[in-house]
Formats: C-alpha cells, structure tokens, sequence
C-alpha cells in the first residue's frame, strides 16, 4: 500500500513539473513573438539599411528614373512644337519647373552677340504685371565676352552655378549688373546658366535659370539641377535649329509668293492695295473666329494669292471699264481654274493654303457659286473667310468698272447675303471685329 501512495505521489509531482516546463516554454516564446513584432514594426518605420548610404541611393536611383522619364517627355514636346516663340518659352517653362526656380531667361546667338528672347519670373510678374515686364526688357543684346555671366558661358561653352550673384569670386571677370534688381526691387541670387549646344557641340544660345526656392527660400542650384538642365538645353538646341529652319523655308515660301504677285501688279495696278487689305481683312476674321496664331499667319501671308490666277485672264475682260457679258463672265471665272492649277499638287502647307483659297473664294454658303459649286462646309474655311474679305474690299473700293460704295451700303450688301453668299459665323466675326476691319481699310486707303 505504501509503494502505490508513493508511485501516486510521484506521478503528481512530475505531472506538475511538466505543466509548470510548459507555461514556461510558452511564457518564453510569448516574449519572442512580441520582441520579433516589435522589431518588425520599427523596420516599417525606419528602414533596414544595407550601408551608411543605402537609403540615399535608393532614392537617386527613383530621382535619376524620373528626370529620364521627364527628358524623354521634353523631348518629344520640344521637338513637335515648330512655332520659335511658343518653344522658347516651352524651353524656359520646362527648365524651371525642373529646378523650382522664380525667374528664367533665354538668348539667341546671333553672330557674336546674344539676343534676349525669353524673360519668365514669377515675383516680377506679381509685381509689375505680364505686360510691364515685357516692356521693361524689350529687345536687350549682349557681347559674347567674358565680362557677362551668359556672354561667359557663349564664350567657354561651359556652365556657371553661382551661390549668391552679388557674392562673386574675386578672380570672376565676370559681373551682375545691381541696377536692374534695384530698379525692379528684386534680388538676384542663385544662378544656373549652361550654354544651349547642337549636335556639332556649337552654343547656338544660352538658358539661365534665377532663384532656386525651397519652401519659399532661395537655395542654390544643386549639381543634380547641373547637369538636368544641361541635358535639357542639348535637346532644346536641337529643336531650336529644327525650327529655325523651318520659320526659314517658310519664309522663303513667303517671298516667293511676294515676287509672283510683284508680277501681277505689272499687269493690274489695283492689286497692291487690294491683297494687303484683303488679307489683312482674313486675319483680323480668323483671329476673332479663335484660330490660333500659325493659322492666323497663315491666312494672311497665303490668302494674298487668291486672284493670281488673273494673270491668265485677257487685258480686254480684265480691264473692261463696264459689266462683263456671259461669254466674257465665263472666261473671267476660269482664274480659280488657273490659280488652282498653279498651286497643283501642294507639297507643304503653304501652297495648300494658297490652292485652297484661290480655288475657293468664290464659292458661296448656298451652293451658287464657283467654279465647283460647293455648299456650306464643303467649302474650307479659309475659302469662306476669303470670300467675305475679297467682296468686302471690292465693294467699298473703287474698281475700273464701278465707283466705291457707301460702307452703309456695303454693310446691308453683306447682312442681306447672310445665309446666302457668306457664312454666317464668319459674317458674325467680321462684324465683331468691325472697328479693326475700318482701321486697316482707312490706313491703307480705299479708292
């Protein structure tokens, strides 16, 4: 009996043993899991680093991808845009938004000189107003030399990050000119200026950025800013040349078609005067009908051809003092046939623009016209304004065949043929802009 109480006793007490083991082994592995969540949690605040920089290089790494991503966007932006002005001002715009900077500006290499394009700045513009500081920097041009900052970097080619402008190293030859800040109560301090280089590595311009702010401060330019807007200005040189070119052949177009209608004046004495109000009629109507400025330069520098066709037209129907008959009438109309065919075959948007407003400005909006007949939008719009600034000229100015009316008269002409002969959007425009429609016909006469 006593063996039994002791083998009882013994299985309790070890049985205790085991259970008190247990809660302990769990009391320890409670206490590991709390310390590893512990751990975890302070990881997801501050992350593990793999080195004294590994953080920091992680982050250049998404800044890098970035400012990559942004340059390719640029580029593509840079290069489809061929109006000069718009992509100046695209060029600056783009740079300072890189670099957070208050102020920008962009010169044009003209020989030895450059020639002050673009002035952005966003303290100046609070202050003065948009137009004020156009006005106040107007046509400004600078030597090529080193007693500049931009004259030093078209000389080097080399870019200047400059701290304070007004601090500058004693050894510097160059300078800032304090008077301009003090007449605008402004401070120029931090500078960027890199040279604009094609890609036969010639500085064809210079791009200078102002007053890098952080939260409101003016910091300096970092090197990462360097060579961003470094890599910027190698593009925006590219596309500068490209439209460049392209304002140059436009302009070649341009006076082409100024010397083809220097020979129609030869033969008609009335078309000098008549294409320069004509077409600056167009203009004044494309602009107020809100197409933008390249249509608008275009339309006034094509729609001059509209009646070169005339050459083709014999002096007696030409010059004839009185109404044409039916047989000369037909013959008159064929200057659309013959203008178009002139124009044939348009291979940029010049001759296009001319074909179609040759071809076209005597259609009407009903469908009576000629020499094809066409009805409402069938008929482009350049052809449709066209039509309303050549009948306007020819009713308010005197002609071989009749003597100039009355403007009362013209204007009822124009309001009764709403509808009919004439668009009734582009009448619309017309009358909105009537007050500059009268400066052009009065300035550049009417008889």
């Amino acid at each position: 009996m006593i063996k039994k109480k002791t083998t009882k006793l013994s299985r309790k007490k070890t049985g205790q043993t085991k259970k008190k083991k247990t809660a302990k082994i769990k009391e320890v592995s409670e206490k590991k899991n709390k310390k590893k969540t512990a751990q975890k949690a302070v990881t997801k605040q501050q992350p593990r680093k793999k080195g004294p920089n590994a953080v920091v290089r992680d982050t250049h790494k998404k800044t890098d991808a970035k400012f990559l991503r942004d340059l390719v966007k640029i580029g593509i932006l840079l290069s489809s845009e061929n109006d000069l002005e718009l992509l100046l001002d695209k060029i600056v715009k783009e740079a300072r938004s890189f670099t957070n900077a208050d102020g920008g500006s962009l010169y044009l290499r003209e020989n030895n000189q450059l020639r002050f394009t673009v002035l952005q700045n966003d303290s100046l513009k609070r202050s003065l107003g948009g137009r004020a500081l156009k006005t106040m920097f107007g046509d400004i041009i600078i030597p090529i030399s080193k007693k500049s900052i931009s004259g030093y970097v078209a000389e080097t080619g080399a870019p200047l990050n400059i701290n304070d402008a007004y601090h500058l190293s004693a050894n510097a030859p160059y300078s800032i000119n304090k008077e301009v800040d003090k007449r605008d109560n402004y401070r120029t301090k931090s500078l960027l200026t890199v040279p604009m280089k094609n890609n036969s590595g010639e500085v064809i311009g210079i791009l200078q950025l102002i007053n890098a702010q952080d939260n409101g401060r003016i910091v300096k330019f970092k090197k990462s800013h360097e060579d961003l807007i470094m890599s910027l200005a190698s593009q925006a040189a590219v596309a500068v040349q490209n439209a460049q070119l392209t304002e140059s052949i436009k302009k070649s177009n341009y006076d082409i078609m100024a010397r083809l209608l220097t020979a129609a004046e030869y033969r008609d004495t009335e078309t000098g005067n008549h294409i320069k109000r004509m077409s600056n009629y167009c203009a004044v109507i494309a602009r107020e009908m809100g197409m933008p400025k390249n249509e608008v330069e275009l339309i006034l520098y094509t729609s001059p051809m509209h009646d070169i066709g005339k050459i083709g037209i014999p002096d007696t129907i030409l010059f004839k003092p009185g109404p044409l008959d039916p047989d000369e009438r037909r013959i008159m109309e064929r200057h659309t046939i013959i203008a178009g065919n002139i124009f044939n075959n348009p291979d940029n948007q010049i001759t296009k623009a001319c074909r179609i407003i040759a071809l076209m400005h005597h259609e009407k909006w009903d469908g009576s016209g000629y020499p094809n007949g066409l009805r409402g939008d069938e008929i482009h719009i350049y052809g449709r304004i066209a039509a309303l600034a050549d009948v306007f000229d020819a009713l308010s100015s005197k002609r071989c065949y009749k003597p100039a009316f009355p403007i009362d008269k013209v204007i009822d002409i124009i309001k009764k043929d709403t509808g009919s002969h004439f668009d009734p959007d582009v009448v619309e425009a017309f009358f909105t802009a009537f007050e500059e429609i009268e400066i052009i016909r009065n300035v550049l006469g009417n008889e």
